[in-house]
């Protein structure tokens, strides 16, 4: 269950899993998939990059593009003349609109998994995947939450630390926004799944790990003197 604030973003309200749906059921790997609420926004949390499906003139569009979450809503942007948000309009405002069907994707590729087949090739990965349809935000008050969360999944801490959009900026930015409902995860951890009669082929297997890291930051060269590193920057 979620309730809405009074800037109109839903949270969360006791909830520990998403209900599996038609959509989030998957018909390979079941194994694999979840719907723990915290390994859900953990994955969504950690990345930096979604993409974005929906149909337009009866054929499929993927767009990449950033997000960020706030509860139990998901929110992306992008110019006011993007394909996505000029299809998407305000459902909340206008009763007749039904907003727009969409697909959401995020995942991490933690390691490269090398059989001694090639069949059982595979990767260990944590993704999430999310079914609904988005709307357009047009409340002042949530469109501004709303860019400080996309600000903030790239660096916690920026949006305070930087120039808040004017109001031409605003207005030449759109959001859109998804609610966290049809939601599953799924994640494949550990070695290789090699078919016994396989096993004694003289050939390397096991897991190359991937990790993501940050190399040293590189100052803009017209920084203003004597302005310090901020400590967000350091932690990261």
């Amino acid at each position: 269950m979620s309730v809405a604030s009074e800037s109109g973003i839903e949270t969360a309200a006791d909830t520990a899993a998403y209900a599996p749906t038609d959509l989030t059921v998957p018909t390979r790997g079941r194994d694999r998939v979840a719907y723990d609420q915290e390994l859900v926004h953990a994955i969504l949390d950690e990345a930096y990059v979604c993409h974005l499906g929906f149909v337009r003139d009866g054929a499929p569009v993927v767009l990449p593009t950033l997000y960020g979450r706030v509860g139990e809503r998901l929110y992306v942007h992008g110019s006011t003349g993007s394909r996505p948000l000029r299809m998407a309009g305000d459902a909340r405002q206008q009763e007749e609109d039904p907003g727009l069907a969409v697909c959401l994707t995020v995942t991490h590729v933690d390691g490269l998994v090398l059989a001694r087949s090639a069949f059982h090739h595979s990767i260990n990965y944590r993704s999430v995947v999310i079914h609904g349809t988005a709307h357009q935000v047009t409340d002042p008050e949530e469109k501004r939450t709303a860019l400080d969360a996309l600000v903030d999944h790239v660096v916690p801490g920026r949006s305070a630390d930087s120039r808040p959009a004017n109001a031409k900026e605003l207005a030449a930015t759109a959001v859109l926004s998804l609610d966290l409902a049809a939601v599953s995860a799924k994640v494949r951890t550990g070695g290789p799944n090699d078919d016994p009669e396989d096993l004694d082929l003289p050939h390397w297997a096991g897991v190359v790990p991937l990790r993501k890291g940050h190399d040293p930051l590189v100052p803009s060269a017209d920084l203003a003197p004597g302005i310090e590193t901020p400590d967000y920057l350091v932690e990261l």
